[in-house]
């Protein structure tokens, strides 16, 4: 077993459990560490016991290295996987095609765009999204126009190299105060999915948050209503922003625009009673992972299993169409 595959498959399955993310790091790092190994170094160091003289291999790492390296699986890695719950039937999930809300190391996100496609494709994904963030949100490494650019000449290399399965061009743009969008509006003709989001200034009164949501989503180049309400349902939490929903869904529905139904743990965003208003009104949905991290890609049922039991079906959800159909290609 090639032990490289064996460390990233853990760090995987930690990302999808909900790991802290030092642990993670460090099956990444010793991954990294040993790929870029010469040839026969690393079986040497296994027979002679040395692994842990490398930088970043520690206890775990070296077992699991030692292990894949004899042909064995890790005990580590069949513990996690043992563990694992299984997995939930949906046939929403099923559908779905790709994912179109992911970031890479290039703004938050804790991998570079070949690892969190690679990891896509196996998952039986045909596309993602590559969504990172936009210049004012400089928490996240937001990417300038000049950076977006460099981006989109890599998505390119990427694309020719990992053909049939493909990375949709993107970016979640920040909603700007006045309903603007944060990056060049040149740029943003140019993507394929862009996401567009609130992550300032989300208790403004609702009077102000509805116009400016509803500027967003009737802004041509928006595909998708972000996490629409910003809020946070575990750790400290954070109360989620107050607005006409029934006026923004009606906006997004009449101008397009999906409506995001999010599946990080953290966020669950819409709550259920803003989904159902959404699915009543008519609305499209992208049933989204907001994956920073390979493993979380695999986070997509429990969204699915949300707009199962309001009865939305594959028909009004984007990710379940074909790259093609996604880009008009």
């Amino acid at each position: 077993m090639d032990p490289v595959w064996a460390l990233r498959q853990i760090a995987f399955h930690l990302e999808r459990s909900g790991a802290p993310t030092y642990r993670v790091r460090a099956f990444r790092r010793a991954a990294a560490v040993v790929e870029e190994l010469p040839a026969g170094e690393l079986a040497e160091r296994v027979a002679a016991g040395t692994l842990k003289a490398l930088p970043g291999i520690g206890d775990a790492t070296a077992q699991v290295i030692t292990q894949a390296a004899a042909g064995e699986e890790p005990a580590y890695l069949t513990k996690l996987v043992s563990s694992a719950a299984p997995p939930t039937d949906s046939a929403l999930r099923t559908a779905l095609r790709g994912d179109c809300h992911t970031h890479s190391d290039w703004s938050d996100g804790g991998s570079p765009p070949r690892e969190m496609a690679e990891a896509a494709r196996a998952l039986g994904h045909e596309w993602i999204a590559l969504t990172d963030h936009s210049p004012r949100l400089t928490v996240a490494r937001g990417l300038s126009p000049e950076r977006l650019e460099a981006q989109l000449a890599l998505v390119e290399e990427l694309n020719a190299e990992l053909a049939p399965f493909r990375i949709l061009t993107g970016i979640e743009v920040d909603i700007l105060e006045d309903g603007s969008l944060d990056q060049r509006d040149d740029l943003l003709g140019r993507l394929d999915v862009v996401v567009a989001s609130v992550h300032s200034l989300l208790r403004m009164p609702a009077k102000e948050m509805t116009a400016r949501m509803i500027e967003a989503v009737r802004n041509p180049h928006t595909d998708v209503l972000g996490h629409c309400t910003g809020r946070l349902i575990t750790g400290r939490g954070r109360p989620q922003s107050t607005f006409d929903a029934h006026a923004v869904f009606t906006a997004c529905r009449d101008a397009g625009t999906a409506v995001e139904i999010n599946c990080r743990p953290e966020r669950q965003d819409p709550p259920d009673d803003l989904l159902s208003l959404a699915a009543s009104l008519g609305c499209d949905f992208a049933i989204d992972t907001d994956a920073h991290a390979p493993g979380q890609l695999d986070w997509l049922t429990s969204g699915c299993l949300r707009a199962e039991a309001l009865d939305i079906g594959p028909e009004r959800v984007i990710n379940s169409r074909t790259a093609a159909e996604i880009t008009g290609a």
